[in-house]
């Protein structure tokens, strides 16, 4: 089928996918590119494809096709690719031994590239909470590279989780005074490591409930990292 009015009722409604409010209503999102396509398609995430009129892309998935216009009305980027897919998140809960806990990381570049580090470094869940981007963001989705597709992310009261893994697994939090060396740290084989916000770090109550405390040995010339490096280089350190 070929779409070619942006007032088609089923455009309408993808387009309203730019924001969290609708993607959370209709429970899908969109994704842009060949590249993210291919990864959520091997995720078994994809659900439907939009093309281009004139493009091709053999993929085993319901395929649909739209006009110029169409394709600009749905896309976010400045220079469309010609492909757009239809995605659906994947009921998913807390598994595994190594976790990340994420406490209000709000920019989704910074998220993306967490998300794509903790693929790379075998994390096994990471957990948001409400103050957290989207992960089912545009921007998000792109900055991970599609690793989105190949991760755990779940979304819990980050205080009550804590309070339930104590006991069962080290908790770790990060502090530039009174942590332990991150070179120093024993090789172990589960965790929970909490970054925080961008801004004003992990919440002082949640700080509070950690077991350990980590820090990076740095230049004392600059004081902080990026949290997204920051968490890369962490977890780098723990999968050694």
């Amino acid at each position: 089928m070929l779409y070619s009015s942006v007032n088609n009722p089923k455009i309408k409604d993808l387009a309203k996918l730019k924001t969290k409010k609708n993607r959370d209503k209709q429970n899908i999102f969109l994704i842009e590119g060949e590249h993210l396509i291919n990864e959520a398609y091997k995720s078994g995430w994809l659900k439907e494809l939009l093309l281009l009129e004139g493009k091709q892309l053999n993929l085993d998935i319901p395929t649909n096709y739209i006009t110029e216009n169409v394709l600009k009305y749905l896309s976010s980027v400045p220079s469309p690719s010609g492909i757009i897919g239809i995605c659906q998140p994947k009921n998913m809960t807390l598994t595994g031994s190594k976790l990340l806990i994420l406490d209000s990381i709000q920019d989704p570049g910074n998220l993306g590239t967490i998300i794509r580090s903790s693929v790379a470094f075998n994390i096994d869940t990471i957990i948001i909470n409400d103050k957290c981007a989207d992960p089912y963001s545009d921007k998000v989705i792109r900055a991970s590279q599609g690793m989105l597709f190949h991760t755990n992310i779940v979304k819990q009261d980050l205080e009550l989780l804590i309070s339930k893994l104590k006991g069962q697994i080290p908790i770790f939090g990060t502090k530039v005074d009174g942590g332990k060396d991150l070179r120093n740290l024993e090789k172990i084989s589960k965790f929970a490591i909490i970054m925080g916000n961008e801004g004003n770090g992990v919440d002082p109550k949640l700080l509070n409930m950690c077991d350990e405390y980590l820090y990076i040995p740095m230049n004392k010339k600059c004081e902080s990292l990026n949290v997204g490096v920051a968490t890369s280089i962490i977890l780098y350190e723990l999968m050694k």
